[in-house]
């Protein structure tokens, strides 16, 4: 089964941005374009039953004949080879997924009828994974991971102070690379990647942070697309720090109000005749006091904390266990082990947390959004304002997103704004009703932005292709195949993941 923790994490400004960025010289055709590929594919090192190359881009697309850098490449071949029709290009989102190992361990899929006719190809972004990385020194990485979400000044402005510096490492270490990493280097990566392939126009497959990348490659090559399905999409045309943060927490707020509803009408629930919101909101008290552990280690517990750990809320097959963890914590009573997986398993939905193990996401969506707090003033009526609106949770850890780029020093070189998608084909867009990443009404306004059909998934969890959605799925692969758009308004039942 598929980790229910896909990754997380721009048109008038960021196409002309785009256009002055990538001069005409850089966009030339080039050996490998149509009808030939270009990728020397060899059987991948740790797993030869796949194919892995990489290629070479420019590191800065207004310097096309300067250094280069490497992205790179897993491919799984159709299974159907004698009918296969050509290709579809993937990429997991994040951002700082690999496409590369997501390809290779199945994380990312194509459904069956699709698999059968096209080769399926992961990449790893510019600084991820196999491609030329962005490295950072590992103490003060060490350190800005652990750094809690700022309640006060002094905590404030040590975030600002270790971001930074870890960004600067990251600068030093890396080198030019890191400024070069937006969104809009790695449309032009895909663009390469599509040449490369030799098979004329793209078919491409994004999840999560790989919407925008479709999204703003549609933008910048619309009439190079054959096909594009952009699941759990971003929405670039927010402006303001406040609308991305609210989103992610009404997200979050309804999910955990379903679990709450389950759990009071439920009677095999740990909390039923408990009342569910009340005990949340005592053990959210005891946290902010200092006066709850965690069940599973016995450690100190704070209110975000137990947020990540009520995140559980966002996957109806956790309800059950997340219920047993909260009675626990109440009750100050220990749980079993295979509890305490839950709750860890919980803890790494926290997207700030993962976005610092993996480090690339730092460089990469901050310079995607122009979301910076210079004085923890701003961002103590934002936790207010949070905590008034959505009363029950409060926060998301997604809310902490825009906070990560504080400090940080880096420029925002693509930032947000309405997509024009003018000249592209049909695009087909899906939004998960229940998405606690990037919320359905994300999907809803790129939707009407792209002009695209959007395909509701009613179920719960990040992303919907592929997890065997007969519905979804085979709208999808008709859509592949046929080129055949789904109806308007197609709304698909939600299964147990």
């Amino acid at each position: 089964m598929r980790s229910s923790n896909r990754y997380l994490i721009a048109a008038g400004t960021a196409a002309a941005t785009a256009l002055a960025l990538v001069p005409s010289a850089a966009i030339a055709e080039t050996p490998g374009t149509e009808g030939h590929s270009s990728i020397d594919w060899q059987p991948c090192a740790e797993a030869p039953e796949f194919d892995c190359a990489t290629i070479e881009v420019p590191l800065d697309y207004t310097k096309p004949r300067g250094p280069k850098i490497e992205i790179a490449l897993a491919r799984r071949l159709a299974t159907n080879p004698d009918e296969r029709i050509g290709t579809i290009l993937m990429d997991p989102g994040g951002p700082g997924g690999s496409g590369v190992q997501d390809v290779i361990n199945g994380e990312y899929a194509l459904a069956a009828d699709a698999a059968e006719r096209f080769d399926f190809i992961g990449f790893d972004p510019r600084g991820v994974g196999d491609s030329t990385p962005i490295n950072c020194d590992a103490e003060l990485l060490a350190a800005f991971e652990s750094t809690p979400v700022p309640t006060t000044e002094a905590a404030f402005q040590t975030w600002l102070e270790r971001s930074e510096a870890t960004a600067e490492s990251c600068r030093e270490l890396t080198g030019p690379l890191f400024d070069h990493a937006d969104n809009l280097h790695v449309v032009e990566d895909i663009e390469r990647i599509r040449r490369a392939i030799g098979e004329g126009d793209l078919n491409y497959l994004g999840f999560s942070y790989g919407t925008l990348m479709g999204q703003q490659y549609a933008e910048r090559y619309p009439k190079r697309i054959r096909t594009m399905v952009l699941d759990g999409n971003q929405d670039h045309s927010q402006t303001t720090m406040w609308e991305f943060i609210s989103a992610n927490t009404a997200a979050f707020e309804q999910n955990f109000s379903e679990f709450a509803q389950w759990c009071d009408t439920t009677e095999t629930c740990a909390l039923h005749g408990s009342g569910t919101v009340e005990v949340y909101k005592e053990l959210q008290d005891r946290a902010r006091a200092g006066d709850l552990t965690d069940p599973g280690s016995g450690a100190p517990l704070d209110f975000f904390g137990l947020t990540r750990f009520a995140f559980a809320a966002n996957q109806p097959a956790a309800w059950s266990s997340l219920a047993e963890g909260l009675r626990a914590m109440h009750d100050g009573t220990p749980v079993s082990a295979a509890l305490t997986d839950t709750i860890s398993a919980a803890a790494e939905t926290d997207p700030v947390a993962g976005a610092l193990r993996q480090f690339p996401e730092m460089p990469m969506f901050c310079q995607d959004w122009d979301f910076r707090i210079d004085e923890f003033a701003e961002w103590e009526s934002m936790m207010a304002k949070l905590a008034e609106e959505y009363p029950v949770t409060e926060w998301s850890p997604y809310a902490g997103l825009p906070l990560f780029c504080s400090g940080s020093g880096i420029e925002p070189t693509n930032p947000q704004g309405p997509l024009d998608t003018e000249g592209a084909p049909p695009i087909v867009l899906i939004g998960t009703v229940h998405d606690y990443a990037t919320v359905y009404p994300w999907s809803e306004s790129a939707a009407a932005q792209t002009g695209g059909t959007l395909v509701t998934y009613e179920g719960y969890g990040h992303t919907a292709y592929g997890l065997k959605t007969p519905c979804l799925d085979e709208a999808v692969d008709a859509y592949f195949i046929d080129l055949e758009v789904p109806p308007a308004g197609l709304s698909c039942p939600g299964v147990e993941r």
